[in-house]
């Protein structure tokens, strides 16, 4: 017998935010993972940017069960017109690459499968769910560039994905490529 089937389960805006204690425990158990190792700092500004964030306008959580046990999430939102997402790029960007309206490019700020559900189509149900109905062009990601984050790498790039830039936090956090996907 193969793996349980899984069924996707999504929610808009402030819906959202009563979703945090289904989100929170993966949130834990998978970002504690090498590369990131995230410690309660990290899951605490977790925490504070999400409720932040789903009052952005068409924010949308995606999550995955299988057999009714949470396996993983998707977060995002289209990027309003004030973002600073291209800001924070090593690389300079025109003002019509990084013109944003709110409906351009939907960035996805989270996108997390538990280890004992990676590698069976999972990620791209969460990554296809969280697009869809959107009416996007493109959608962005950041993905860390350590060798652990070699097969998120490989995935995006199988999805289409091309990396345009590198993020470099100014605080000292480690460094992500940004990727594109073009619609």
């Amino acid at each position: 017998m193969g793996p349980p089937a899984v069924t996707m389960e999504r929610w808009e805006g402030l819906e959202c935010a009563s979703q945090l204690d289904i989100v929170l425990p993966m949130y834990k158990e998978i970002w504690v993972e090498p590369p990131y190792r995230e410690g309660p700092r990290e899951i605490a500004e977790f925490v504070d940017r999400f409720a932040q964030e789903v009052f952005l306008p068409r924010a949308r959580l995606v999550v995955a069960r299988a057999d009714d046990r949470p396996v993983g999430y998707a977060f995002g939102y289209p990027l309003p017109a004030e973002t600073g997402w291209w800001k924070a790029m090593d690389e300079e960007t025109t003002p019509e690459f990084a013109a944003e309206d709110g409906r351009r490019t939907l960035g996805i700020v989270e996108l997390a499968v538990r280890a004992d559900s990676r590698r069976q189509g999972v990620a791209a149900l969460l990554h296809e769910q969280l697009r869809d109905g959107l009416g996007v062009e493109r959608v962005t990601l950041a993905v860390r560039t350590e060798e652990e984050a070699a097969p998120a790498h490989a995935a995006y790039a199988a999805w289409g994905y091309r990396r345009i830039g590198r993020w470099r936090p100014a605080d000292g956090k480690p460094v992500s490529d940004i990727m594109l996907l073009t619609l």
